[in-house]
């Protein structure tokens, strides 16, 4: 019999992370590939190149020589900056009062944010319709004060800036939970003023996640299509945008000019691809800092 020293436990097997078949890898990165392929590259690639097949001269002058394309072109310029500007200014208030108060109705109020993600377009677009125009509830008092907003670019503002409602409060508020009131409510306690807190303290702690829904409006806004054709009217050289001016070009068998104008679309929304891809990578690691900040002020005595 061995004495109890020379007895030596084995040692215990090693745990693999459980992997999955290599015939089931296969298959579904092949299903996915394959799925990403046929839905996203190749359309990208056959917009490009429909659009540069005639030659860079002729697009350009697809871009350039129609007026009604130049006048889409800096329209959407002009209402995605003011629908994304009045958005920061709704989704910073929102995501502030949100995170840092409790009260009754609250998840109420999360959910009517939210609402335009669920909403048709469309259906955005005839409510403001119904709303704001000559037979709506708010038509009469419009027309008495000369104002126009159906058919004009108040109209196209306002479309824009409810589809893309929730983009900046979304992102803003998981970012402001995770970071919490405590610098803020140091910085009162120091003497601080409200807009020396939001300058000093709120916005620099924020930035990368507004930086982040900013860049998801901005690109929800240049891409609107149905709320926008409800309220424009289709005005060619008045109230089309540039998705309204592909659809147009396209159906009157301008398909050159079309196709250059979605490219014009599409490259905006590449770039703005990358940029998301960037700022997603640092708003997550400056919540994940934020986290692991606020876990350990709990656990210190």
């Amino acid at each position: 019999m061995l004495p109890d020293s020379a007895i030596v436990a084995a040692p215990a097997p090693r745990l693999q992370p459980r992997q999955d078949p290599l015939i089931v890898r296969v298959i579904l990165i092949g299903l996915t590939l394959g799925v990403i392929g046929l839905l996203v590259v190749v359309p990208i690639v056959q917009v490009f190149y429909q659009a540069l097949r005639p030659g860079w001269a002729a697009y350009w002058q697809a871009l350039t020589a129609d007026a009604d394309t130049r006048h889409a072109i800096g329209l959407t310029l002009t209402v995605a900056p003011v629908a994304v500007f009045a958005n920061v200014v709704f989704g910073v208030a929102a995501a502030w009062l949100l995170a840092r108060f409790r009260f009754p109705g609250r998840t109420l109020l999360v959910s009517l944010i939210d609402l335009p993600f669920s909403v048709s377009p469309v259906v955005a677009g005839l409510m403001l319709v119904l709303l704001f125009g000559l037979q709506g509830y708010l038509g009469p008092w419009l027309r008495e004060h000369d104002v126009k907003v159906i058919f004009a670019v108040p109209g196209l503002i306002l479309a824009t800036s409810f589809v893309t409602l929730p983009f900046v409060a979304r992102e803003l508020l998981p970012v402001m939970e995770a970071i919490g009131a405590e610098e803020e409510v140091a910085a009162v306690s120091l003497g601080a003023r409200g807009w020396q807190v939001f300058w000093r303290v709120t916005l620099p702690n924020v930035k990368w996640g507004l930086l982040y829904g900013v860049i998801l409006c901005n690109a929800r806004a240049m891409g609107e299509f149905g709320a926008v054709y409800v309220v424009s009217g289709h005005i060619a050289g008045q109230t089309d945008t540039m998705p309204l001016r592909v659809e147009k070009l396209f159906q009157e068998y301008h398909t050159p000019a079309s196709f250059a104008v979605a490219s014009v679309l599409t490259s905006l929304a590449l770039v703005t691809l990358f940029i998301k891809v960037a700022l997603e990578r640092k708003t997550r690691s400056d919540v994940a800092a934020a986290q692991s900040m606020r876990s350990s002020e709990e656990t210190t005595p």
